[in-house]
């Protein structure tokens, strides 16, 4: 299987295309592996599709699928962009619905799927929470302090509500974020349909305006802001290598 790597905030996804569909989740667990394979946080496989410029099926590193992921989606359009499988402005299908993407050089920005609050009166080891889906559920808590996260209290609350735990801060008018993201099954660098989320509550909160930059763990900074009845989210991505790796099947 030849990939590319790519790192997106803090997030490293490999990425392909093939031709048709397939069940990619036993190839994504041995690719992703960051002690036997290549390593990163998922594998995503383009596909075509008949109406859209393709169609993305993502794996997070455990071989589980997943609906969306921010980041994610500006690392494929830059990759379908630079293999010239899609042009500068696309339009394609992830799990979560389509999504519109603009590479420009290095910066990629993307349309997320329509926000909506699932639930907004959760309340869980002292802090009050919000249920939100940017594509994925999110639990996001808005503290004062983020310095420190408790990774035991979030993987009880990801699988209590099978979603993913943030804990975000907003000071001078920007907004940090730290993440534990499912089926990676730990804090990662970045995650930004969880940084989606958090905006959208410190927006909806009147903690934010309609635009802010957004730090994730990794502290690079990446621009979130709303666009109708959806998010708009922008960042650089960086294409790091290529390299052709054997899956069990393919021995």
């Amino acid at each position: 299987m030849i990939v590319e790597k790519y790192n997106a905030n803090g997030n490293d996804f490999l990425i392909t295309h093939r031709f048709k569909r397939d069940d990619f989740s036993k190839d994504a667990i041995e690719i992703c592996s960051r002690q036997s394979g290549v390593g990163a946080d998922g594998l995503i496989v383009i596909i075509p599709h008949n109406e859209f410029e393709f169609e993305w099926l993502f794996y997070n590193s455990d071989g589980s699928e997943a609906e969306m992921c921010g980041n994610g989606s500006r690392a494929t359009a830059h990759y379908a962009y630079s293999n010239g499988l899609a042009p500068s402005e696309m339009k394609f299908l992830t799990g979560a619905g389509v999504i519109g993407c603009q590479v420009e050089d290095r910066v990629v920005t993307t349309d997320l799927t329509p926000p909506f609050i699932v639930n907004k009166k959760i309340e869980e080891f002292g802090k009050e929470w919000w249920l939100i889906n940017t594509g994925v559920p999110h639990l996001v808590a808005t503290l004062d302090d983020i310095s420190s996260f408790s990774i035991e209290e979030a993987r009880e609350l990801r699988y209590k509500y099978n979603a993913n735990v943030n804990i975000s801060k907003v000071e001078n008018d920007k907004l940090y974020v730290r993440t534990y993201e499912r089926g990676v099954e730990d804090e990662t660098l970045a995650c930004g349909t969880g940084m989606a989320a958090c905006f959208y509550k410190a927006h909806k909160s009147g903690l934010l305006g309609s635009e802010s930059d957004v730090f994730p763990k990794s502290g690079e900074k990446l621009y979130l802001a709303t666009k109708g009845n959806t998010l708009i989210f922008r960042g650089e991505v960086q294409r790091t290598f290529f390299t052709e790796f054997l899956t069990e099947k393919e021995r």
